[in-house]
């Protein structure tokens, strides 16, 4: 490529920040590290209210022509998409595609067909929709409210192939995700993957888990997490837990560890600097979940500062820390046992923290992230020559 690309970045700020956030940032530190122009596009759902949302999710998004407007000001090569639901939308997808920019539309979950998007419900995963199949959302209240779930069901349904028609590649953070998306109905020779990356400040030199006084879980407090089956390991194996995070389940948890008598803390919601306390402190990190994870942040943050996880053997975990180290989903005995013999043994925690800190480096590195993604990038700048050429 005879120039850098421009790079415009969109993003649909959900009402409560997580990792998609944490993403938006670092691909464009990333990509102003490496002389880029890259500019953030962003709208956020927190600005609408509910109605105003149901109205852009059915009409395929709201802000086509500042979209357009972004990507002719700076005459952007490839327009990158996180979430676009609801004000962005394929509305936006072709405004930005027919402004000139290549779209790229970056999947964190399975929102595509999925109304809440972790394609979750009764404790375990959820493939009822898929492709334009989207009335099992519907006729089971995913959202818990009749008129948003019809949105959604209409929306997501109604606007699909025009999402396929208006996006060049989609990028997916795992091979668990791809091959997932590809069985509901994505183009599979569309799909890229392209890892997380973690910042260099986010390496620990060596692991410290041995000095851990307590396994930590960092989740919102929902069903799906399956925290509830790390405060019952928690009680079995006598190892204290400390649980990060707020959400709808933070009464029934609480209620359960006292039930239990489970040496387990709610610490509440913490912020990045407290989570790198509580990593600090952490002999290991549960993440017990019940549904497919894409691939959580938190995982990768534990194991660059080399603190042993546990996790359910669930869509991408087996992939990011290694199936050794997984255990079944809600199976609370499985994951105590591990718990226990991580406990007993402060050397084997420094071990496979150690372990996890170099197999991070090689597989979440910046350099490696940012080759891929230049290299997307590159590829759909040639095509586009090439398109305009034959023209």
């Amino acid at each position: 490529m005879a120039e850098s690309p421009r790079v415009l970045v969109v993003h649909n700020r959900y009402r409560v920040e997580g990792g998609e956030e944490r993403a938006v940032e670092l691909q464009l530190r990333t990509l102003r590290a490496a002389g880029i122009e890259a500019r953030l596009l962003e709208r956020r759902s927190d600005e609408v209210g509910g109605p105003r949302a149901a109205a852009a999710l059915l009409r395929g998004g709201a802000g086509e022509d500042e979209v357009a407007a972004a990507v002719g000001a700076m005459r952007a090569d490839v327009m990158h998409v996180h979430n676009m639901q609801p004000l962005i939308g394929p509305r936006g997808l072709r405004a930005g595609r027919a402004a000139g920019a290549r779209v790229v539309l970056h999947l964190h979950n399975l929102r595509l067909f999925c109304a809440i998007g972790v394609a979750s419900r009764d404790g375990g995963p959820c493939f009822r929709c898929r492709g334009r199949l989207t009335l099992p959302g519907l006729a089971l209240n995913c959202r818990g409210s009749l008129p948003e779930s019809a949105a959604y069901a209409a929306g997501l349904a109604l606007h699909q192939p025009k999402v396929l028609d208006a996006v060049d590649r989609f990028v997916v953070p795992s091979r668990w995700a791809a091959g997932q998306l590809a069985l509901h109905g994505l183009p599979a020779d569309r799909l890229e993957v392209i890892a997380h990356y973690l910042p260099e400040e986010a390496f620990a030199g060596a692991s410290r888990a041995g000095e851990g006084t307590y396994a930590l879980v960092a989740s919102r407090l929902s069903p799906e997490k399956g925290i509830d089956t790390a405060i019952v390991a928690s009680a079995a194996a006598g190892v204290p837990l400390v649980i990060a995070g707020e959400g709808p389940e933070r009464d029934t948890l609480a209620g359960l560890a006292r039930r239990l008598g489970a040496p387990a803390e709610l610490v509440g919601r913490a912020d990045r600097a407290r989570m790198a306390d509580l990593l600090g402190g952490a002999g290991a990190v549960l993440m017990p979940s019940r549904y497919h994870e894409f691939a959580p942040y938190a995982a990768q943050e534990a194991m660059a500062e080399g603190v042993p996880v546990v996790a359910t053997a669930m869509g991408a975990l087996p992939e990011l820390i290694g199936s050794e180290r997984c255990v079944p989903a809600n199976d609370a005995d499985a994951l105590a046992r591990r718990l226990r013999i991580l406990w007993d043994d402060a050397g084997r925690r420094r071990a496979e923290g150690d372990e996890l800190i170099a197999r991070a480096r090689e597989r979440h590195s910046e350099d490696t992230h940012r080759g891929r993604l230049l290299d997307l990038y590159a590829r759909l700048v040639a095509s586009k020559a090439h398109t305009t050429a034959l023209q």
